[in-house]
């Protein structure tokens, strides 16, 4: 061989991976993560892996999860009773949804009931839900709110929250209420009024139900997740179920927009293609990678699987009797976002405050795993965007979480972007709303 052929063979590898950088990207992505995901087989145990991360919550104000190099985390709001939802007004004012799940017997009995109970104790899910929305306002010197007000109260298990010309649309567990609102009060008195009711009940085992609004008013669009892992309740419990809702509201009329999504939490509109995205929890008692929770741009009419296939027609063959001609129509999600990270939130980056590789992209809050071997999630990640579709692997954005014993200080779940382009963070173990800026802004206001 003449020594310039052996030298353009041995430079061969470097320079396919300058001409494409995308094949190079195509092998960085994590295991159960990204467009294509490799899904192992399924591994069935009888008894199922059980590993919840201890809770053992930040101890000084001087603690708090870290985040990527470049910016700064500050904690907008301390103290709060379980923060789980987070929403910016137009007039920047932040509404945060202090909840838990409300009774629901039916979902805990027998021994797999009680090992839940104990599971969700453990990882700080088991209080009573404060059944509260306070309105944060502000950002002092230190990247805190300048005020907190108790906002509304007398709610049920409230999650989902949408501002609609004067309205303030709110989702409780079991309906979606309406309330009259004027820009800068720091509190409603009214009584809402009741516009959709939404499953709920004595089983109710996906209890948070999120709304947003679409981008002309027009629409409200509701979160409905699954009463089981995969239907073992039977397929009559799940009626209205493992859906998102379309609610006209001119006439007050619910549709089902789309099915098969075993629990859809956060929803955004993606800002090229304005299409509704949503992050959704898949089933477990597979394995440690299997089945990805994912996000997913949702087609109305479209069918996403569950409880008969995931990630297309994957059949899963624990659900009887199957549904083959569902099967066949079950849409493939768009990006896969690991094995039982529990990906809650969903919030795509329009502001400015960023650098320009954020524009665009979208931040998921995932709130971490409970039957996984090692822990997955408890950290918040970026996924970046190109022509309206996800373009390269997950970036860790805020992460510590977890300790170095594998203890969780906290649990992300809402992801919000503040009127300054800060993002902001729900924290429902910490019962912190945690702000994150370019640390030369946050430098630069103090």
């Amino acid at each position: 061989m003449r020594q310039p052929a052996l030298a353009a063979l041995l430079l061969l590898p470097l320079l396919l991976a300058t001409a494409a950088p995308q094949l190079a990207g195509a092998q960085s992505y994590p295991t159960g993560y990204g467009l294509r995901p490799a899904l192992p087989a399924p591994e069935r145990k009888l008894i199922p892996t059980v590993n919840v991360a201890q809770v053992a919550p930040w101890s000084s104000t001087a603690e708090a999860p870290a985040p990527a190099a470049g910016f700064s985390v500050s904690a907008y709001a301390r103290e709060l009773d379980h923060p789980r939802w987070v929403v910016t007004l137009p007039n920047g004012d932040v509404l945060v949804a202090e909840t838990n799940a409300p009774p629901k017997p039916d979902d805990s009995k027998g021994i797999q009931g009680a090992v839940m109970k104990h599971m969700q104790k453990k990882a700080g899910a088991v209080s009573q839900s404060a059944n509260r929305i306070t309105l944060l306002r502000g950002v002092d010197a230190k990247g805190g709110a300048q005020s907190r007000h108790v906002f509304l109260t007398g709610l049920n298990s409230p999650f989902g929250m949408a501002l609609v010309g004067n309205n303030l649309y709110v989702a409780n567990t079991d309906a979606v209420l309406r309330f009259p609102y004027q820009e800068g009060a720091t509190s409603i008195s009214a009584a809402g009024v009741k516009v959709m009711d939404l499953p709920a009940g004595t089983l109710n085992h996906h209890w948070t139900k999120n709304l947003v609004a679409s981008p002309d008013g027009k629409y409200l669009y509701v979160t409905v997740g699954s009463n089981s892992n995969v239907a073992e309740n039977g397929i009559d419990a799940e009626q209205g179920r493992a859906a998102i809702w379309r609610l006209d509201l001119a006439s007050n009329q619910p549709t089902l927009y789309a099915t098969g999504l075993r629990n859809p939490n956060g929803m955004d509109f993606e800002p090229q293609t304005k299409a509704l995205w949503t992050a959704v929890n898949e089933r477990d008692e597979l394995g440690n990678d299997l089945v990805p929770d994912y996000m997913t741009s949702v087609r109305e009419g479209g069918f996403y699987g569950w409880p008969y296939s995931y990630f297309g027609q994957h059949v899963d063959s624990r659900v009887k009797p199957q549904q083959p001609a569902l099967v066949t129509k079950a849409i493939v999600p768009d990006y896969a976002l690991g094995g039982h990270t529990a990906s809650l939130g969903l919030a795509f980056y329009t502001a400015k405050l960023f650098p320009p590789a954020y524009q665009g992209g979208v931040f998921i809050g995932q709130h971490g795993s409970w039957n996984r071997k090692p822990h997955s999630g408890y950290k918040v990640v970026f996924v970046p965007f190109a022509n309206g579709k996800p373009s390269g692997p997950p970036q860790d954005f805020l992460t510590g979480f977890l300790d170095k014993d594998e203890k969780a200080r906290g649990r992300p779940v809402g992801v919000a972007v503040d009127k300054q382009g800060a993002l902001l963070v729900a924290d429902d173990v910490g019962n912190v709303i945690w702000r994150v800026a370019p640390a030369a802004a946050q430098t630069a206001s103090r």
